[in-house]
């Protein structure tokens, strides 16, 4: 038994339908949360290093780095069982609609720092910081994950049932020479 399922057998029976039901949901939104991880650690240590005059291209560089670990995990994971197209042209429009998505979320950081001139010194550090994770984090993170779980099921992995589904089993190897396995 897989730790998924030891997990789902200890949830109320209306939860774990529902979790089923949406589970490719659940998995988009687990990889999320760990590319959204990613992306902190990234984000604040290149912006705490070499690039702490330059917060958005901290964050579209970390953005674009969980992008990459992105890519693998909804493809071997979230999205394992829908395809439809050619791995080349899945993984282009993949790029292309993360891409897009970088816009997407560095456009409240830009607003907040440029327009509202969130930054020091019109600010204090701790405002203009509190100012950046919100925007850039939060709120550019998810307005980009609203748009990427719509344009993937699109258009990157349109079809549903694609891939088949693999069902591991475990297999139970013979004690002695000349035992068959049962």
């Amino acid at each position: 038994m897989t730790a998924i399922q030891t997990v789902l057998r200890l949830l109320p029976r209306p939860v774990r339908t529902l979790l089923i039901k949406h589970r490719e949901l659940l998995k988009f939104a687990m990889v999320g949360g760990l590319c959204f991880v990613l992306t902190n650690v990234v984000n604040y240590a290149l912006k705490l290093t070499i690039l702490h005059d330059n917060p958005v291209t901290a964050l579209i560089l970390a953005v674009l780095v969980a992008t990459v670990v992105s890519y693998v995990l909804s493809r071997e994971w979230s999205f394992r069982t829908r395809g439809g197209r050619e791995r080349q042209h899945e993984a282009a429009l993949f790029f292309l609609i993360s891409g897009i998505s970088v816009g997407l979320n560095s456009v409240p950081l830009a607003i907040s720092r440029y327009v509202l001139e969130l930054r020091t010194p019109h600010v204090g550090l701790i405002t203009q910081e509190v100012a950046d994770y919100f925007s850039g984090m939060i709120l550019g993170t998810l307005v980009a994950m609203v748009f990427r779980w719509w344009a993937f099921k699109k258009w990157v992995f349109p079809q549903a049932g694609a891939r088949p589904r693999v069902v591991r089993t475990a297999v139970v190897e013979p004690d002695e020479p000349g035992e068959r396995a049962a």
